[in-house]
């Protein structure tokens, strides 16, 4: 079975359909308390990476590949960091404590109702966000505190300030709403991934060989945290590129979300405030594949380590760019977080009958990485046939939208989940520098080259920088 958002990812990649029964998408929505097709949406950006894994091992070896996934599955991808455990002394595994900072975070990061009778989200995510955000409201991190504060503004005017003081939020759409801006408009102009040529180079062929996987030999330079980026570089690894994840070792990180991002990858450490981090990295870049990063527009620029530049550095490259509202527009400045993509484009606008309300899961995060390695993965089979250097660019508004547009199902008010059983038959044991996890396996299913990661979560920084 495919749908439309199966269908619109075949027109990016441009080849027809695929074969006769060379992709299965099996289960269906609800999975979880929500109206929205999360489950089949994120199953169908999966199918669709089977398909680019397929054609990239067609151009390796002169076969196909069959590829397969339960909707069920991938929607339990879309909140994985839920189902990561440690061993612990007993030998059982336990859910990962989370500090006191990201509970306090979760709890005040939700929508709240403002003056003109509206509703905005604060995001209060990384401790140096979250205080330019309790500046703005000259309030204390505390759900009453919030609520009062909020309150006292109106919505846009609010959306405005927290915008000036570099911090992140949103008012509450409706998704015709959002259709109608500025914003919204110049991102319904663009396809869901956007993958543009940006410099001309030589064709590099796929090397064929008798033990190689989809993307043996492909390095990948990963410069992003927080879900997305980190989920779009992990599963390239599943299909085996070497990735070297990329950080200042000071940089503010989510400990469950880095353990249960990383995968597969190795992690090392470089300040680019410095001539050697800078040095370094132009090393690294000058050996690399692909280069994803999430920064917001314009920083890496100012470094040196724009689109342009780096393909000039080395022809040849794929440059991936993933961050909130996208590329164009007048928001395209704006940082964001999962939780603002949802309130923007009108999905939190429908989260209950009575108010708006979030998804249960990170759903325009994770499937925002999954179309990032899918975009990778086009772009690197254009330049093995026609050469290139190439900008693929996705975005958590985009993917908020493509949500959106998938439709709504009926679901019950009663908690809904995998069953245990369920969750047991998709999960894997690791024995990684952070002791013994029990997480989410890859849930993609490849008739010649299943999934997988040849090394566990990295400890942060434990590599130095070189391929």
């Amino acid at each position: 079975m495919t749908n439309a958002a199966f269908r619109e990812l075949m027109d990016i990649r441009g080849k027809g359909d695929p074969e006769s029964g060379a992709v299965s998408i099996s289960g269906a929505d609800p999975v979880f308390s929500t109206r929205f097709k999360i489950g089949e949406t994120c199953a169908s950006v999966l199918g669709a990476i089977g398909v680019a894994t397929s054609d990239i091992w067609r151009e390796r070896t002169g076969r196909g590949q069959q590829a397969s996934i339960d909707a069920r599955h991938a929607a339990a991808t879309l909140r994985s960091a839920h189902y990561l455990r440690a061993k612990g002394k007993d030998g059982a595994y336990e859910l990962l404590g989370r500090d006191a900072d990201a509970v306090q975070s979760q709890n005040i990061t939700q929508p709240w109702q403002s003056k003109d009778g509206r509703w905005v989200l604060p995001h209060f995510g990384l401790p140096h966000l979250r205080d330019r955000v309790l500046g703005v409201l000259n309030c204390e991190p505390t759900p009453d505190s919030v609520s009062r504060a909020v309150s006292q503004w109106d919505a846009l005017d609010l959306e405005n300030a927290i915008d000036e003081a570099r911090a992140c939020g949103g008012m509450v759409r409706a998704n015709s709403e959002w259709l109608d801006h500025p914003h919204g408009q110049a991102l319904a102009a663009k396809p869901v991934v956007e993958i543009t040529k940006i410099g001309d180079s030589e064709p590099e062929p796929f090397e064929v060989g008798p033990d190689v996987r989809p993307l043996s030999g492909i390095r990948v330079l990963d410069l992003t945290r927080i879900l997305a980026g980190p989920i779009a570089a992990r599963t390239l690894a599943e299909h085996g590129a070497d990735v070297m994840m990329v950080a200042a070792a000071d940089t503010p990180q989510i400990k469950n979300f880095v353990m249960d991002t990383c995968h597969g990858k190795r992690s090392c450490f470089l300040d680019l405030a410095t001539t050697d981090g800078v040095e370094a990295l132009q090393a690294l870049v000058r050996n690399a594949d692909v280069f994803s990063q999430g920064y917001r527009p314009g920083v890496l620029n100012a470094r040196g380590f724009g689109p342009e530049q780096l393909a000039a550095l080395r022809p040849g490259l794929i440059y991936t760019s993933i961050n909130c509202f996208g590329y164009d527009g007048p928001f395209k400045h704006r940082g964001g977080w999962e939780q603002v993509a949802q309130t923007v484009t009108g999905i939190c606008n429908e989260g209950h009958p009575d108010h708006p309300a979030l998804l249960p899961a990170a759903a325009c995060d994770y499937t925002t990485g999954y179309l990032g390695a899918y975009g990778v993965l086009l772009a690197l089979a254009h330049r093995a046939r026609e050469g290139g250097s190439y900008h693929v660019k996705v975005s958590l508004c985009q993917s908020g939208m493509f949500i959106y547009r998938q439709g709504k199902t009926d679901f019950t008010e009663s908690d809904m989940d995998l069953s245990p059983a369920e969750i047991d038959a998709i999960q894997i044991k690791s024995s990684t520098g952070h002791g013994v996890l029990k997480h989410l396996g890859p849930v993609l299913r490849l008739s010649e080259t299943q999934p997988g990661w040849s090394q566990p979560t990295p400890v942060l920084g434990s590599s130095a920088p070189a391929w």
